[in-house]
């Protein structure tokens, strides 16, 4: 849904009610993920996508209908491969969609919410989308590390609903919570779909090189928050880096030890050390490698180069186990040789580790096209905490 929130907000400011499509859950081989958000506006105009394609029609005239009459629902499309072409989803899978209407006066925490986005605050939508009471369905709660703002109905159920949200929330996960109606924890009945908006996960690139200008634009395609980090001032500017959130001169070993300490660090964060000079990769990766929770660190660098790093960190006193958290020589091997061929190759590389993907051609392959992350629950299986 972030991909949509402008569009959203100049519907909202200008007094405007737009039709809100979200993906709440999936199944099988569905095209886009849960939180995957279409916005149409009163003048007809559409933003973003519920499925790439396959049903956005259909879903363009229900948004119609629920701004019309105010009321949401929530809409499963596709149901079989062999059917699929008759309700539109082409790859045979099956999404569930909520569809509301959205105004200043359904949503007026949305100008508060983006704030708190555009300042890398964590923040959660709560919103219920099935209830046995429909004058329940469409409430939500706003929910942030230190304060909530809106109300499910009831005491009991917002604490529930804000508890196990927040969970959610750390984890920069989105997904559907089941409950009780009045939010018991082992009841069914109330669904809730929690869209979590965790601050944009982090690539720090190390190196101020041409190929680091080639990954910051890669990881700012995929999302990232990218810092390229040098200790040469004269190679460490923004001007070589435009892409980049931020520059920053330093060594690298003390600036990511002062992120760590920081809180800034975390199991999202990706590393790229692209240096391959021992005076900067050693320091920096003895830090990298001991801290508990990076999702990626790769190191740049030719075989030889690779074989003199690790001896130089089981040197240092490095595990086995801690130097075989690194991905060297780094990228997956598509043949790259141009700084751009070789940020492709890094990125594939991050991609296929957060997924589990194997990096083969998928013209090799067999069974499911999309993977899911090793910590997500499958959406039959979303349930509350206990």
């Amino acid at each position: 849904m972030r991909d949509v929130l402008a569009d959203l907000i100049e519907v909202w400011r200008t007094g405007g009610t737009a039709g809100v499509a979200t993906v709440v859950r999936t199944f099988r081989s569905a095209p886009r993920p849960p939180g995957a958000a279409m916005v149409v506006a009163p003048d007809g105009t559409v933003s973003g996508s519920v499925s790439g394609g396959c049903v956005e029609g259909a879903v363009y005239e229900l948004a119609g209908e629920v701004v019309a009459d105010g009321a949401p629902v929530l809409q499963r499309y596709g149901v079989s491969d062999d059917d699929a072409f008759a309700v539109g989803l082409t790859c045979g899978g099956v999404l569930d969609v909520f569809v509301e209407a959205v105004s200043q006066r359904t949503f007026p925490e949305l100008e508060m919410l983006l704030a708190d986005i555009d300042s890398h605050r964590p923040a959660a939508i709560a919103t219920v989308i099935a209830h046995p009471d429909p004058a329940r369905v469409g409430r939500r709660l706003v929910i942030r590390s230190d304060a909530v703002t809106g109300t499910l109905g009831t005491e009991r159920a917002d604490a529930a609903v804000t508890d196990d949200a927040r969970g959610l929330l750390d984890t920069g996960r989105s997904g559907v919570l089941t409950f009780g109606p009045d939010g018991e924890r082992r009841g069914e009945g109330m669904d809730v779909f929690v869209a979590s908006f965790a601050p944009r996960p982090r690539m720090l690139v190390f190196g101020a090189i041409d190929f680091a200008a080639a990954v910051a634009r890669q990881g700012s395609l995929l999302g990232y928050r990218v810092t390229v980090c040098d200790a040469r001032p004269v190679f460490a500017t923004q001007a070589r880096f435009p892409t980049a959130d931020e520059v920053v001169v330093e060594w690298p070993n003390r600036y990511l030890a002062q992120q760590a300490a920081a809180g800034a660090i975390d199991g999202r964060t990706v590393i790229c050390l692209l240096t391959h000079d021992p005076k900067f990769d050693v320091p920096l990766l003895e830090v990298a490698l001991r801290l508990p929770a990076i999702g990626y660190i790769g190191a740049m660098g030719s075989r030889r180069t690779h074989d003199d790093r690790i001896a130089r960190l089981r040197e240092a006193g490095l595990t086995d186990d801690e130097i075989g958290r690194l991905s060297s020589p780094i990228g997956l091997d598509l043949g790259a040789r141009t700084p751009e061929e070789t940020a492709v190759s890094i990125a594939a590389e991050i991609i296929a580790q957060r997924w589990g993907g194997t990096g083969r051609r998928l013209a090799e392959t067999g069974g499911r096209i999309h993977h899911e992350h090793a910590d997500d629950q499958k959406p039959t299986e979303s349930r509350s905490a206990h």
